[in-house]
């Protein structure tokens, strides 16, 4: 390279020392352009780059390269260096670089140390271009990166190979790190330098839009985690921050899955360590444990977790006991939310801590929130009040289901000991906190629906009115306006909230979405409940109608059918939410028949209703929706009056899907013994036991308004399955069915002379006895 007027000796450039690290700090004596170089230093760059870029071999490629790190840390290098750079050597070198060195290779006349801190410092240099971090030879060698954190330089001829095949093709192919199954020979002690770069090219592959799924894809979470068991260089100060960034992105739930043993592992090393530190210390790693937890319902049955959890609130319970700034309390408070989500009440404390924690939770609420309007809320305050939120709801199941705690289902969640007067003193609290709550969404304009926080405020609220509706009511009817129309604003938006799902994860906020995103229609599921019981309601519910609730509780419905309708075998799942608009859309039917016999939205109800019953006979895992759209339905139609004009076919579809499918909840019971609940039905009779009696009385009403239903039910032989299956005992096996049964064949008798007519000759085939348990039929029959 003579004739390029530099010449550089690799013997004479490869001194044992690592390149200058890419960390800005490291620069000293670079001041006069962009670089920081004088004009000497910028001359003898430019002859640098010169001959880097007319280079005939490898050795006068790294000859010059040594000499530009030397010359200044790659971090300061400009952007248009590092393109001259990258032009001139590409990707591949520095893969090359490091396998060269790995496998003991001595062509380039450098030591394997000298390789691998000029092929890391080079492609740390490489990652400070944004526009370059993503290119797919950079990514190839993040498992070689991945594998030097964890184990250092020395490696086994075998990994060497696997790895080096992996950095060296362009093709940026997802493979995961060898380090999920092969271990290297020895493990050495990095080179600080050397770590900082390593660190470097991770941090700047996880910036990336993807980059978080990148280094899962890769293997970064168990190398990571293994590099901080072993007490690697910087692991704890570079290597736990980035692990604790990725876990708590939208690859988290994956990456609990495929490594929970490691990150137990690593959990159990970070709490230990929270837990032997100081009062004061502990303060300053509250930050840091949220990160590592699992999510909710991951790991639930582990002994390990049980016991790591135990000991955070052991160490937490003195913190919360004293006194603690603002800033403090808000990460005290953040780490309990976080573990109540694992295992609720279980091992939080005596009921005396428990309401205390309730307490301060619901105190930050009142502060943060009742303050004059037009103060703005900051982000850490945002995110302490969004741990309280949690707090606060699991606090209200618990003091709102005292005296159910023998439920088996809410052993788990139980304040132990919780007296009758301390459940009270948390309610007490707790209504204070939501009145704040009430407070500060009555200050909401119509240009903060956006706001991610003002939807957490709005769930939380909404999972108080779920369980209590009598308390702060006036409140409440004040405030409908406002949640229905925030429900309606979200709703009608469509689209996915990728702002909304990034702060929800931000804060820690569980969703159970497949997906990982929060849609906008989330708003009206979680007001749903609350619906439910302020429709049944006269006050709220004239509040409802006359902001039109029932037609977006028709829309929501609509959409919710439409992507069931799809579905088939195993992919049915159910949607709760479906099952409560179907409730309170039925309060509606039942309280307001005017409205429903003039409001256009209900006319749209019946149609999507005759559509929906048919197609949800055969899908028995939504056998609860089915009963509700049936009984839904029913009550819609006994509310018409009585035409002459022809049936339409749907109407009939849905009247003779409505005869099966309430046949099918009986089945016949053994010798003179009364009828069973068909096993279809038993699994769900709790839920679907009230739709069933609701929809035979419902049907009774049909009968006496449209005359033409009888003909259907003996075209049927909907009369003789049903007093086949009753048996010679003619009963049901519970009484308020059993009278259910009774009106709506009374229903059918009194209608029709000719279905009166065959009872009559039913109940002589079956069993003169059988009319016992049905006294009012017995006395029409008679007539």
């Amino acid at each position: 390279m003579a004739e390029n007027g530099c010449h550089l000796n690799p013997e004479e450039a490869s001194t044992p020392q690592h390149p200058p690290s890419t960390e800005p700090d490291a620069a000293e004596g670079c001041s006069s352009d962009p670089s920081g170089l004088s004009p000497s230093q910028r001359e003898v760059l430019e002859r640098c780059l010169h001959a880097l870029t007319h280079a005939k071999n490898d050795s006068h490629i790294l000859a010059a390269l040594l000499l530009i790190t030397r010359l200044c840390p790659a971090g300061q290098l400009d952007t248009g260096t590092l393109h001259r750079i990258f032009e001139a050597v590409g990707f591949n070198l520095p893969a090359r670089l490091l396998v060269t060195a790995f496998r003991g290779g001595d062509s380039s006349g450098l030591p394997p140390e000298e390789l691998i801190s000029l092929g890391t410092a080079l492609l740390a240099a490489l990652s400070t271009d944004a526009s370059m971090v993503a290119h797919p030879q950079l990514l190839s060698t993040v498992p070689l990166i991945l594998s030097i954190i964890e184990n250092g330089p020395t490696w086994t001829d075998k990994q060497t190979q696997t790895l080096g095949n992996e950095a060296q093709s362009s093709s940026g192919s997802q493979t995961e790190s060898p380090t999920d199954s092969q271990t290297t020979s020895s493990t050495s002690t990095l080179d600080e330098a050397l770590a900082c770069d390593c660190y470097q090219v991770l941090n700047a592959v996880c910036a990336l839009p993807q980059g978080p799924e990148q280094l899962l894809t890769r293997g970064a979470v168990l190398a990571l985690c293994r590099a901080v068991l072993k007490k690697q260089t910087l692991s704890y100060e570079k290597g736990l921050p980035l692990l604790g960034h990725l876990l708590s992105s939208s690859i988290r739930p994956r990456a609990w899955a495929k490594h929970s043993l490691d990150l137990l592992s690593l959990l159990g090393t970070v709490s230990q360590n929270f837990c032997r530190a100081s009062d004061q210390d502990r303060l300053e790693m509250c930050s840091q444990i949220p990160q590592f937890l699992p999510p909710p319902g991951v790991e639930s049955e582990s002994q390990v977790l049980k016991e790591i959890v135990g000991n955070l609130w052991a160490s937490l319970r003195p913190l919360i006991q004293g006194k603690l700034s603002q800033e403090h309390l808000g990460l005290v408070l953040v780490i309990s939310a976080c573990l109540l989500d694992l295992y609720g009440w279980e091992s939080t404390g005596p009921p005396k801590f428990c309401c205390l924690l309730v307490n301060r939770a619901c105190v930050e609420v009142r502060m943060g929130l009742e303050e004059p309007p037009g103060t703005e809320i900051k982000p850490q305050l945002q995110h302490t009040l969004t741990a309280c939120y949690r707090i606060m709801e699991a606090a209200m199941e618990q003091a709102c289901s005292q005296g159910a705690v023998s439920n088996p289902a809410q052993i788990q969640t139980a304040i132990t000991g919780l007296s009758l007067q301390q459940s009270r003193q948390v309610l007490g609290v707790l209504e204070e906190a939501f009145s704040a709550e009430i407070y500060y969404l009555k200050q909401v304009e119509k240009t903060d629906y956006d706001d991610p926080f003002l939807f957490a405020t709005f769930r939380s609220l909404c999972a108080w009115l779920a369980e209590e509706t009598s308390c702060l009511k006036e409140d409440v009817i004040d405030l409908l306006p406002f949640l229905i129309g925030y429900a309606k604003s979200h709703f009608k938006g469509g689209g996915k909230g990728k702002g909304l799902a990034d702060w929800m994860s931000k804060m820690s906020i569980s969703n159970s979405s497949e997906d990982g995103t929060w849609s906008r229609e989330a708003a009206l599921r979680y007001l749903l409940p609350a619906l439910c019981h302020l429709s049944a309601e006269d006050g709220p519910r004239g509040v409802l109608l006359s902001l039109d609730t029932p037609a977006l509780l028709v829309d929501f419905l609509s959409k919710g059918w439409a992507s069931l309708r799809g579905q088939s075998g195993k992919t049915v799942t159910r949607d709760p939410s479906l099952e409560t608009a179907c409730s309170a859309l039925l309060n509606f039917a039942i309280t307001e028949p005017e409205r429903v016999r003039t409001d256009p939205c209900f006319v749209a109800l019946e149609n999507m209703l005759s559509e929906a019953l048919p197609v949800l006979l055969h899908k028995p895992r939504l056998l609860v929706l089915t009963a509700s759209c049936c009984t839904l339905g029913l009550m819609i139609g006994r509310l018409k009056s009585t035409s002459t004009d022809p049936v339409e076919p749907a109407q009939r579809r849905f009247f003779s899907s409505v005869l099966s499918f309430l046949l099918s909840a009986v089945q016949s019971g053994q010798a003179s013994k009364p009828a069973r609940i068909s096993a279809l039905w038993e699994e769900h009779w709790e839920e679907a036991g009230e739709l069933w009696r609701l929809s035979l009385q419902a049907l009774g009403g049909c009968v006496r308004a449209q005359p033409w239903i009888t003909t259907l039910i003996r075209d049927d032989g909907w009369l003789q399955n049903i007093f086949t299956l009753l048996g010679s005992s003619g009963r049901l096996p519970d009484q308020p069915s059993q009278d259910a049964l009774e009106e709506v064949l009374c229903a059918i008798a009194k209608q029709c002379p000719v279905c009166r007519k065959d009872i009559s000759e039913l109940v002589k085939s079956v069993s003169c006895g059988s009319l016992k348990g049905l006294p009012q039929l017995s006395r029409i029959l008679v007539e």
